[in-house]
């Protein structure tokens, strides 16, 4: 999952949020520098990686996208459920999405002080450019894949990623919606309501 979906999950509590989306760019001991309800945003940010490593739904979709795209193929499921998140969004949330994403940027440029300094070109980046809306619709991830493409060491062959979306979409949707519910669940035991 990528950040739309890491913010939608830790949506009840901004400082899970924040940690959702710094997770990545924490290392080490810098973990311990941060609030105890950051470094559990950022905890549950790795609960989702992990438990999404090893959930069958997603090992399906990955293993389908391997053959074509290698070892990005769970990057590009993470965008595609995001894709597929967002398309849905009245499925799993009352608020319309834009309204949740301009909330979401707002509540995450407020809290720019305490992001690791890696991170701020990442967040004012995502939200000049809407990325979160922007995955609801198929210009916007092509333009996501372009730029993972452009940034990516080896032949990813991210650009053709939509390609394989449009073809997949159905069964992608499907498995996402039995997988989503599986997460909140174990993310609920985990870490309590939200």
């Amino acid at each position: 999952m990528n950040h739309l979906a890491h913010l939608y999950l830790s949506q009840s509590d901004p400082d899970w949020m924040v940690g959702n989306f710094i997770a990545d760019f924490v290392k080490g001991k810098a973990l311990s520098t941060f609030s105890p309800r950051i470094q559990e945003g950022i905890q549950m940010h790795r609960f989702i990686d992990e438990y999404m490593d090893n959930h069958t739904e997603v090992k399906k979709a990955k293993q389908r996208l391997y053959p074509h795209y290698g070892k990005y193929a769970a990057v590009i499921v993470d965008m595609y459920y995001d894709h597929i998140l967002a398309r849905n969004w009245s499925d799993f949330s009352p608020l319309k999405l834009n309204t949740f994403t301009t909330a979401a940027y707002k509540m995450l440029h407020s809290r720019r002080p305490i992001m690791p300094k890696r991170s701020l070109p990442t967040l004012d980046h995502m939200s000049a450019n809407d990325w979160l809306s922007g995955y609801a619709q198929i210009h916007g991830m092509q333009k996501a894949f372009n730029g993972l493409s452009r940034r990516a060491k080896f032949d990813s062959k991210m650009e053709k990623a939509t390609l394989q979306l449009e073809e997949d979409y159905e069964q992608l949707r499907e498995e996402f919606h039995r997988y989503l519910p599986e997460l909140m669940q174990e993310l609920q035991l985990k870490f309590g309501p939200f």
